[in-house]
């Protein structure tokens, strides 16, 4: 055994002897939460393990039910995936998350740093492999479903007294295909011609469909790695195909799935944006927060005309609260020593 092994095995020993306590919600299942009217979900992107994180004991203190990793949760950007197993290691082994997992459901999805290939999607020679050390970090079980199905897409249902609610994870990365770049501007990509390429392709597309026509929650909380919403600034979002931003907008009309939101990452800046869409009784809001552990502190302007107030620039985590029974979700952006940045209330 190599230091490098030896220093692996350490860490996972450790890790072992602090996280006997984390939660796992697999595909399909559903937590009971009694006692309760109101739902928290604390969610965040964009994290180094090497970097201070000061915001751990703020994610502790909101006490949440879940917490929602929204991608980028180490920057591995390789094809080695001992290094990447290293990289989430190091990631478990941070004191104030070690504490968090002892005391919250932990779920969520991934995005090009995590999963391997910075801007990647569906062209990255290692995405099985790297599929398998994400459920590794995730505490999914050997024996999952998840472990045999490409892509890491999953959703999980929590029971509260009055109403439930359902977390629906996409996978943004694994069947995602080309962009198309930018050569005239300054912005790095631009839109595909219409009803070229995918986002989700064909079989999450269709367990998508499935998932929200069936789904019977008060509330569907979708996790996008990237920003649905927001599409004018050259980054990577959904915007890029436009023809799948109608069509998840036409998707969530036709299933009359109850309080749908998006929940993004991946801009290391935090905003609200807001729609109104026809035939969905309720505006659409796609929530950002990114930025665990490093901001876009030089962050001037770009154009979202969807934006509901403004930029926040500095280290965040997004706050969701979910309260049954005025049916309505209170939205806030969180920055150290509990200080509220920005806030967003939406009754549904």
């Amino acid at each position: 055994m190599n230091v490098r092994q030896l220093y692996v095995f350490l860490l996972l020993l450790l890790i072992g002897c602090n996280t006997s306590k984390q939660r796992v919600t697999e595909t399909g299942s559903a937590q009971n939460i009694s006692n309760s009217t109101t739902f928290t979900l604390a969610f965040g992107s964009c994290n180094k393990p090497e970097l201070d994180n000061q915001l751990w004991d703020d994610i502790r203190n909101t006490a949440p039910n879940v917490w929602v990793w929204g991608g980028d949760i180490i920057y591995a950007d390789t094809e080695n995936m001992i290094k990447m197993a290293d990289m989430y290691a190091a990631q478990d082994a941070v004191r104030g998350y070690r504490e968090l997992k002892q005391e919250t459901t932990i779920i969520g999805s991934w995005d090009d740093h995590d999963y391997g290939l910075n801007d990647g999607g569906i062209e990255f020679v290692k995405k099985r492999e790297s599929q398998q050390v994400f459920l590794d970090f995730m505490g999914v079980s050997k024996d999952s479903p998840r472990r045999q199905r490409a892509g890491i897409y999953t959703q999980h249902d929590y029971q509260l007294d009055q109403g439930k609610v359902k977390v629906i994870v996409l996978d943004t990365r694994y069947f995602r295909t080309a962009l198309t770049k930018d050569t005239e501007t300054k912005k790095r990509n631009k839109p595909n011609a219409y009803g070229e390429g995918s986002m989700l392709g064909a079989a999450q597309w269709q367990w998508l469909t499935k998932t929200l026509n069936e789904s019977d929650a008060n509330f569907n909380l979708i996790v996008s790695s990237v920003q649905f919403l927001s599409n004018e600034h050259g980054f990577e979002c959904w915007g890029n195909f436009p023809h799948e931003v109608d069509k998840l907008k036409n998707l969530i009309a036709a299933s009359k799935a109850k309080g749908v939101v998006v929940l993004s990452g991946d801009r290391h800046i935090s905003e609200f944006s807001k729609t109104s869409v026809a035939d969905i009784p309720y505006p659409l809001i796609d929530f950002t927060s990114s930025g665990l552990t490093h901001a876009y502190k030089n962050f001037t302007s770009e154009p979202n005309p969807y934006r509901v107030g403004e930029v926040v620039k500095t280290e965040s985590f997004g706050l969701v609260t979910v309260d049954m029974k005025s049916n309505t979700i209170f939205f806030k952006m969180m920055g150290n020593n509990g200080e509220v940045l920005q806030e967003l209330e939406q009754a549904y």
